[in-house]
């Protein structure tokens, strides 16, 4: 923008309650934009869309730049350009756009770090299709096992900051990159990230994301925090039966669920007391290999370095809360201990740290491999040579 219409934005008089944007973050997600408007005070503003060219219109009451916006990343999939002007009272703000999308704008109220806020998302109309490894021959009636990675927090949730300013949405990043890298390399693996770039990303989408890919195992990995900044050690948690028992009352209550898969079996067409039933048995089975691969996780971290709790851990984390895959939540260190803050910031610590976390997973589906997959027939293979093999070579 010409830098006489800035000035110009300057000078225009605004009345007493007027609310000033301090700064405009953008977060691109592969199937979605969020862009946020830090501001001064609350504000009435409209949105809405246009067509011919698709464009997003937010006109906010009383506003004014205290400086201007960044630029935006030529590369988001669905903002083109930002455009602002004055409009009587009103700042006019225009999003222009590559494609058409679905766009919802909310305000949220002060929660520190952060002031107040104006969200708006720009939203694709279909989710991002997953990724599909080409299989090989010896692959080609077998599966890989899936395993879905997901960095906590992202975008304006930048989780717990440690007193040196290492953020929790960065550094569990960068380690369930290497996590990823090292799962592809293993041979009947396959690593989905659920989140792989700074933006946001609902507890629940997290889970759904998971589903869309499959997922044979989910594993969330943060990073700890407390008051007291002597807490440290690593801990692993998996879903509270309270955790289950609310879950499941409320994937029974929605109709949209009634059809999906659990376990491997539809709830569709199933009386209430059998679909409470299959439920519960899926829910089960899910929470007992969480534990199982819990165990071997923690164990595995356990030669690491120091753990915060000697055994997995119950809570009700949303994440967890899939009823058919086994789910666990990694808190690698506390990022509020400094020794461990530094630890966490180091790449070769973080590079550590996925190896325990892979050397778990990898003894987890050598014993509970999923039927049908790559690694399914290397177990049984084991096993038949084991059997093969007379006592006394043993």
């Amino acid at each position: 923008m010409p830098r006489g219409l800035f000035a110009l934005l300057l000078s225009i008089a605004v009345p007493c309650h007027a609310a000033s944007i301090s700064g405009i973050r953008m977060w691109a997600a592969p199937d979605n934009t969020r862009v946020v408007f830090d501001l001064s005070a609350p504000v009435n503003y409209h949105l809405f869309m246009l067509t011919h060219p698709h464009r997003v219109v937010l006109d906010i009451e009383g506003g004014r730049f205290v400086k201007p916006p960044p630029p935006w990343d030529p590369a988001d999939r669905f903002l083109k350009s930002i455009r602002y002007a004055p409009r009587g009272r009103k700042l006019r703000l225009v999003l222009d756009l590559k494609q058409r999308t679905e766009v919802k704008g909310f305000a949220l109220a002060p929660q520190r770090p952060y002031g107040h806020r104006l969200v708006v998302d720009l939203l694709g109309h279909e989710a991002v299709a997953p990724q599909v490894t080409p299989l090989t021959l010896e692959q080609l009636h077998l599966r890989n096992v899936v395993i879905a990675i997901d960095a906590g927090h992202g975008g304006e949730d930048p989780g717990a900051i440690g007193k040196r300013g290492a953020r929790e949405k960065q550094v569990v990043l960068a380690i369930a990159r290497m996590l990823a890298h090292r799962i592809n390399a293993e041979r009947g693996m396959r690593a989905v990230l659920i989140r792989d770039g700074d933006y946001f990303i609902s507890l629940r989408n997290r889970i759904k994301r998971a589903r869309q890919h499959k997922a044979d195992l989910f594993v969330s990995i943060h990073a700890d925090a407390f008051r007291d900044p002597r807490a440290s050690g690593s801990s692993v948690y998996v879903l509270s039966r309270h955790g289950a028992s609310s879950e499941a009352a409320r994937w029974l209550a929605e109709r949209e669920n009634a059809s999906d898969l659990v376990g491997g079996v539809s709830l569709d067409n199933k009386d209430d007391l059998l679909r409470k039933v299959l439920l519960d048995l899926s829910q089960t089975a899910a929470i007992d290999a969480s534990v199982n691969v819990g165990g071997h996780v923690l164990q595995r971290l356990n030669r690491l370095g120091k753990i915060h709790h000697q055994g997995v851990q119950r809570a009700g984390f949303a994440v967890l809360k899939s009823p058919d895959i086994p789910s666990v939540l990694v808190e690698t260190a506390f990022i509020t201990n400094s020794l461990e803050e530094r630890k966490l910031t180091d790449p070769r610590h973080q590079g550590a740290l996925a190896a325990a976390i892979l050397d778990g997973i990898r003894a987890y589906f050598l014993e509970a491999a999923p039927p049908g997959t790559l690694l399914a027939m290397h177990k049984d293979t084991l096993s038949d040579a084991s059997a093969a093999t007379p006592r006394a070579l043993r």
